[in-house]
């Protein structure tokens, strides 16, 4: 009998483990400026705090990024990158405004950009809205390297973070999730482009 307990006690665990990870709550936003046909390499941004997390966890977080940008025709590049990658994982509820749009792949595929040439008439416009994200929350941002600007916010709310190997693979499932709003791939890219250059 106690084998069978055991292991209906695990399983249990390990399913509520996969409910907690699925409950987590899930959006994005982005700049109407940002020219996201134009992006096509990226690196992470590098300084004190969380991006200089060098932490296994960190690493993960970082790994899991890279795969998702390079499924998505994404290059790593050093010296001069189109974008910045920046990521933080917040402790508690946190409140947060975004933004409600379109889907950014409709954006992005009537290939619209807005900048200060833009007509006020033929601006989108912003329609803010205010979150209350529940405990923990990760928090993905693209900055566009040459502006210096915000152009793209995921974020995964609800998602906690235990201590042990599931931690990694929370995470992992969150940047999926995340990266899941941001179906932005490098232009060519699709249509096989991609394995002309090095």
């Amino acid at each position: 009998m106690k084998p069978s307990i055991t292991l209906f006690v695990g399983l249990a665990l390990a399913l509520s483990g996969c409910f907690a990870a699925r409950e987590a709550r899930i959006e994005s936003d982005y700049s109407y400026a940002g020219n996201f046909r134009r992006y096509r390499t990226y690196e992470f941004v590098t300084g004190d705090g969380l991006a200089s997390d060098t932490s296994k966890l960190g690493e993960a977080v970082r790994d899991a990024i890279r795969l998702r940008l390079k499924v998505q025709g994404y290059k790593t590049n050093k010296r001069r990158p189109d974008l910045l990658v920046n990521f933080r994982v917040f402790e508690g509820d946190m409140r947060f405004r975004g933004y409600v749009q379109e889907e950014i792949s409709r954006w992005v595929k009537e290939e619209k950009v807005e900048d200060e040439e833009t007509p006020s008439d033929y601006r989108q416009g912003y329609q803010p809205q205010r979150m209350l994200l529940a405990e923990g929350t990760l928090l993905i941002t693209l900055i566009d390297n040459r502006t210096n600007r915000a152009v793209w916010n995921g974020y995964a709310s609800g998602v906690t973070v235990p201590s042990g190997p599931q931690a990694e693979i929370i995470l992992r499932r969150s940047v999926r999730s995340i990266f899941d709003q941001y179906r932005v791939f490098t232009e060519g890219y699709l249509d096989g482009n991609h394995m002309t250059e090095n």
